[in-house]
């Protein structure tokens, strides 16, 4: 072939926190209710970290079960790359805290922030790693604590997002199976969209910027929904195209799970049944980089995908960006 080595996932693990926040709970918090919430976004339910976790926690876990899948140990990790919005600190960054955690001696580390969009961004990057030979393998998190940057007093956005961590391993496959091609992309012009302006070297944390709740998630719901369903059917369209592929020969759509309406209309774009989408927004609500990992690990776990089928994932976030792949199980 052309000389780069086909590149796959050779196992997967996701984990959620325990505690599970309702869509009956949130009516006790702020002025909602559960039927606006279902009609609106399709969400019921989200999962929460406990007081004492972070990113880091809950990326672990679903890390320790993807490498247990893969049948590997820690000690043969090249490369650890997390997606994250919420990391446990600036520096050092989530994955050199895993790193250790996990005791992968050999892997280099690091974060990587597109919102939604940063695992995908992420297996695009490890990809070519291991493509050129660079690495032979490499670790893939998405993980996020959307709930520590969450107004709790913002009935638009409080309902929208959870906490959760999805893991895959990657690494060498047989010709033709694997990734076939990646589309990422961003607008920087939309960042006013969809933003936390807090915290950092523009607006550093004061009292004011505290008072000013600049450290919580900032969202123009209307404008970011017009983006997200134009960004999922041309992006699709075009890793479509990249791959060689039409849209007929999907046989598993693993689309972000930020909204039902969002994922309805890409699914009508693509002409798709039901039964070829992966869609778990109601339980786990939007996990930022954790969704689209959670939503193809437990397609995995329920054998929803055998080997030769051709998976789409595609999703969308804040900078605004989006990423898609194709990939044969």
């Amino acid at each position: 072939m052309n000389g780069l080595r086909a590149v796959g996932i050779i196992g997967t693990g996701k984990y959620v926190p325990e505690k599970i926040l309702t869509n009956s709970d949130l009516e006790k918090i702020v002025d909602t209710n559960d039927e606006w919430i279902v009609s609106r976004t399709g969400i019921k339910e989200r999962h929460i970290a406990a007081p004492e976790q972070a990113t880091s926690d809950l990326a672990y876990e679903a890390a320790i079960k993807a490498l247990e899948s893969a049948g590997m140990t820690a000690e043969e990790l090249d490369l650890i790359i997390v997606a994250t919005v919420t990391p446990d600190t600036f520096f050092p960054s989530t994955a050199c805290i895993i790193q250790e955690k996990l005791g992968a001696k050999r892997a280099a580390a690091f974060d990587l922030s597109a919102a939604c969009s940063g695992f995908v961004y992420s297996l695009a990057t490890a990809t070519n790693f291991i493509k050129t030979g660079m690495y032979n393998n490499a670790l893939i998190i998405g993980a996020d604590c959307l709930s520590r940057i969450t107004d709790y007093t913002d009935r638009n956005t409080c309902v929208l997002f959870g906490d959760g961590a999805g893991a895959v391993v990657i690494g060498e496959v047989p010709e033709g199976r694997g990734f076939l091609s990646f589309d990422l992309g961003a607008e920087g012009s939309g960042g006013p969209l969809l933003n936390l302006a807090g915290g950092g070297s523009r607006l550093p944390s004061s009292p004011q910027t505290i008072e000013d709740k600049k450290h919580f998630i900032y969202m123009n719901g209307r404008e970011v929904f017009k983006f997200a369903v134009r960004v999922m059917g041309s992006a699709t369209e075009a890793v479509l195209t990249k791959a060689g592929k039409t849209k007929e020969e999907i046989d598993l759509f693993v689309p972000h799970q930020a909204n039902i309406r969002i994922i309805q209309s890409a699914m009508n774009r693509l002409d798709l049944p039901p039964e070829k989408c992966v869609i778990n927004v109601d339980k786990y609500a939007n996990t930022s980089a954790a969704s689209i990992p959670l939503a193809l690990v437990e397609a995995a776990e329920q054998n929803r995908m055998k080997e030769g089928d051709t998976v789409l994932m595609v999703g969308f976030g804040g900078g605004l960006t989006w990423g898609a792949c194709v990939l044969v199980w």
